[in-house]
């Protein structure tokens, strides 16, 4: 265990918020404020406060490698929102934030901290002058180093990705609490400056220590990983506007032009498909192998992507249903914990879906999956990435075939870029 005491002083911010964002750490002995390690980077598009805890958790790891387990240390930053989080006296009520703080406190119980302080944006200098040199070369798609100098970047900045269609969003709804403000202004540069290891690739986490401590990096930064969510094309229900759940309808001509139409967008620039993952019913299958025969990926199949089971509905027009159904259509079109006679309900398929995100998230972390789907569980993954109410699934319309497209970042909030694009099918 060190003997030595720390004092982390930490900050972030979005140039836009979000938008382009960064961190900055830094690590000092607390007897004397000697500057012991320093952390900064630019981290792609995220909010303010998803900088504030990447610069938070910075700070943290840095003193677990200076002193390791039962270091004391006291946190300074001037975020009220990510202090009061972490002493415990607000609750975290932003998805998006939950596993940042959740990450960080598991650092946090590693160390004896002696105190979680808020101070002043002006008593934060040091830490708020790395963070705005990050952004700066993040809002120019250049690598940071230290000194405020920047070179140019060997890819695209973290976090980009091609687009499919037009954008709809950028970002997630910001935690409730007091405003942290948007960082603006460029820092102060003056005052010396450890340099940093001046790699080539913007994805590195940079930290640097007295020459004592030798100079090292932590884990890369990861790249959003990129669901693309492709409709299956057209099938006998379909066309009849038949409800379509678990009955394993096969592709019409119709529906299989469709699918290649798909198919050829999506194996050209500015498309690179890694994975393709479809729904265990033919429909999504059919469609699934269209493409795969033109990008050369082999199709997996996972049930979690399959339809809603709609029970004695399936095969059913809504006026059918309606004239036999009429107080359970009801209830069903008022409420997603409501299912049809047999079948499942909306919030059941929000669970599994949610479960089936999780997982191709956490396995092809950084890739670009296609996942072949159905209505109901594209809805749920687009209202899912917008945080938006279970009601919002009676609001959305998605055309047979359709791509959408949400990015997933691990150290923010999903982005929706796309929704509902037919543009191959004109």
């Amino acid at each position: 265990m060190s003997t030595t005491s720390y004092l982390i002083e930490a900050d972030g911010g979005s140039r836009g918020n979000p938008g382009p964002a960064g961190y900055g750490a830094v690590v000092m002995d607390a007897a004397d404020r000697q500057v012991l390690a320093e952390a900064a980077e630019a981290i792609g598009v995220a909010t303010n406060n998803v900088a504030e805890y990447r610069g938070l958790i910075a700070g943290l790891t840095s003193v677990l490698d200076l002193g390791g387990d039962g270091a004391m240390v006291e946190v300074r930053m001037d975020s009220k929102l990510v202090i009061e989080q972490m002493a415990g006296r607000w609750k975290v009520k932003n998805e998006g934030l939950r596993p940042l703080a959740i990450e960080a406190q598991a650092l946090a119980r590693r160390l004896r901290v002696t105190g979680w302080t808020w101070i002043p944006r002006e008593r934060n200098k040091h830490a708020d002058r790395l963070a705005n040199e990050a952004m700066d070369a993040a809002a120019k798609g250049l690598v940071w180093k230290a000194g405020g100098s920047a070179v140019p970047s060997a890819g695209p900045l973290v976090g980009s990705a091609p687009q499919a269609g037009p954008s709809v969003g950028r970002g997630a709804v910001p935690e409730a609490g007091p405003s942290v403000g948007e960082r603006g202004a460029p820092a102060p540069k003056g005052g010396a400056q450890t340099d940093l290891l001046d790699l080539s690739a913007p994805t590195a986490s940079l930290v640097t220590r007295q020459a004592a401590k030798g100079t090292g990096w932590g884990p890369a930064t990861r790249v959003a990983t990129s669901l693309l969510l492709l409709r299956h094309g057209e099938t006998p229900l379909s066309a009849e506007r038949r409800f379509s759940g678990l009955g394993d309808a096969e592709l019409t001509p119709n529906g299989l032009a469709q699918a290649g139409a798909a198919a050829r967008r999506l194996a050209a620039p500015p498309y690179r498909i890694d994975v393709i993952v479809s729904s265990p019913l033919k429909r999504a299958r059919q469609t699934a192998e269209a493409v795969a025969r033109l990008v050369g990926v082999e199709v997996e199949v996972d049930e979690g992507l399959r339809e809603t089971d709609f029970g004695a509905w399936e095969g059913r027009t809504f006026t059918e249903i309606q004239r036999e159904w009429p107080d359970e259509l009801a209830a069903w079109l008022a409420d997603p914990t409501v299912a049809p006679p047999g079948g499942e309900s909306f919030e059941q398929v929000a669970r599994r879906v949610e479960q089936t995100r999780d997982r191709l998230v956490e396995r092809y972390e950084g890739r670009t999956v296609l996942a072949v789907s159905h209505v109901t569980p594209i809805k749920t993954l687009l209202r899912l990435a917008l945080l938006a109410p279970p009601d919002a699934l009676y609001r959305m319309h998605l055309d047979l075939a359709c791509l959408s497209l949400i990015d997933f970042y691990a150290d923010g909030p999903a982005v929706v870029k796309a929704f509902n694009d037919i543009s191959h099918l004109r």
